[in-house]
């Protein structure tokens, strides 16, 4: 396995992303599990498999409980300080229990984070996922949802209870509300299974329901929009609504 020293990831982390990943298969691989203790290269150097093998990676390390080496010193914040390139866009819950960078191992630059309760996707949300991939360059877009969340609860007992909540939390969960109905009927958790559809139909929306700014890209193979759904007790990530072409 190649080494990539802690210079040469500073300073030319996007040419080595893309000369050891271009292809795929074990070399590309065997990068990806170097970049899961490393720096990971630019955003604009990655297929958006190759970003998606990353968090996998990323995530296998962290139910193992291996120790990263991501680099977050006074070096890195000053090289990120003239810009930034991420790998991928990463929509969640604020849940306090679902912070993607420990869920993956990644550091400082790497993803970029968009949160709110129930992970739904506004008007400001869709314009940060649109700078995301159109200014960027980011291949990959996870939209995950997450066991026991809060939000997508709160929406099933308004459809089940004709709850109502204080504030401005009864409007928050409106948009989750359609999913819930969506699951209805369905076998397994009542709860998950909520959380899960809610997932679908935001992956829906940024696939088939956005600007060309979004559909260009994945029309062209540049970008994926993937579902994922992490569980609190096991800590594990499962990737589970993904494009018919995603690796």
């Amino acid at each position: 396995m190649t080494t990539i020293s802690r210079r040469n990831v500073i300073g030319s982390a996007g040419a080595l992303g893309a000369a050891a990943l271009v292809g795929g298969g074990a070399a590309g691989s065997a990068t990806a599990q170097t970049a899961v203790r490393g720096i990971a290269p630019a955003g604009k150097d990655l297929t958006p498999d190759q970003a998606l093998d990353l968090l996998r990676e990323g995530n296998a390390a962290f139910l193992q409980g291996s120790q990263t080496n991501v680099l977050t010193d006074a070096q890195r914040r000053l090289t990120l300080a003239g810009g930034q390139e991420p790998f991928a866009a990463y929509v969640t819950c604020s849940d306090s229990r679902v912070p993607p960078e420990l869920l993956f191992g990644r550091g400082l630059g790497e993803l970029f984070i968009i949160r709110n309760a129930g992970n739904t996707v506004d008007t400001v949300a869709l314009g940060s996922i649109e700078y995301a991939v159109a200014v960027l360059k980011v291949p990959l877009v996870v939209v995950m949802g997450h066991e026991s969340c809060g939000a997508v609860k709160a929406a099933t007992e308004v459809v089940s209870e004709n709850a109502t909540f204080p504030g401005s939390i009864g409007r928050m969960v409106e948009p989750i509300i359609p999913a819930v109905l969506q699951a209805r009927g369905q076998e397994g958790d009542k709860l998950e299974n909520a959380v899960r559809q809610n997932v679908r139909r935001v992956v829906g929306q940024l696939r088939n329901q956005t600007d060309p700014l979004m559909l260009e890209p994945q029309q062209s193979g540049r970008l994926k929009v993937v579902g994922a759904y992490y569980s609190l007790g096991s800590g594990k990530v499962d990737f589970f609504d993904l494009p018919e072409n995603a690796g």
